[in-house]
């Protein structure tokens, strides 16, 4: 079988989850770069591949899907054959579900896009998206206290959904000092067999 074909942009979070859960899986994969600061990614060639033109995009010998938690939950149903990414027991299911919901809902309006402002120069309110994201953390933090990983005591597609823009709050200028159990568990993430960094910006608090 030919590799997973996988379009991606070094600096974008939601390509990272994809790039981790591919490196956690030990896919064999072709990284194909999407020059965002360009353009290609509303050119004809990728928006046939994605009509919202975003990336990651991945190529699975003729499957293609976009959108990077739609892409983790095919990569576990896939090639997980333990079911430890994406468990079957209907409470975990849902403790998955519910943070995938998050990953898309809070930590992109949160941490997400207070990064946006500062490594994109997105036009957002940084004092709203800071506020945001504390309030998130708190919850974090919290529910951390009790279990090791955010659904379950094992990590599963949750974990790789949130990790990446929490990791990289600092660049946003959202502090993880004030978050003991959520410095912990990006810890816990950090040293699973397979784990990839995504390359950190010298900007925000990381300067």
């Amino acid at each position: 079988m030919n590799a997973i074909k996988f379009y991606r942009y070094p600096l974008s979070g939601h390509a990272h989850r994809v790039e981790l859960m591919l490196s956690l899986l030990g896919l064999d994969t072709e990284p194909v770069f999407v020059d965002l600061a360009n353009g290609a990614h509303k050119q004809p060639e990728f928006l046939a591949l994605n009509a919202f033109g975003q990336v990651p995009v991945i190529d699975d010998n003729g499957t293609v899907l976009a959108d990077s938690t739609a892409i983790l939950i095919y990569l576990a149903k896939t090639y997980d054959a333990s079911g430890q990414w994406l468990p079957e027991d209907a409470k975990v299911a849902a403790q998955v579900q519910r943070w995938l919901s998050v990953a898309s809902g809070q930590i992109t309006n949160g941490p997400a896009t207070a990064r946006l402002i500062t490594v994109f120069g997105a036009p957002y309110d940084a004092d709203e998206a800071i506020k945001r994201s504390h309030a998130l953390l708190q919850v974090m933090d919290q529910e951390l206290s009790e279990r090791a990983f955010l659904a379950t005591d094992h990590a599963t597609v949750a974990d790789v959904a949130a990790y990446t823009y929490i990791a990289h709050a600092p660049e946003g200028n959202v502090s993880l000092e004030g978050y003991p159990h959520v410095r912990q568990w990006l810890a816990r993430i950090e040293a699973l067999q397979g784990f990839v960094p995504m390359p950190r910006t010298v900007i925000g608090l990381q300067a």
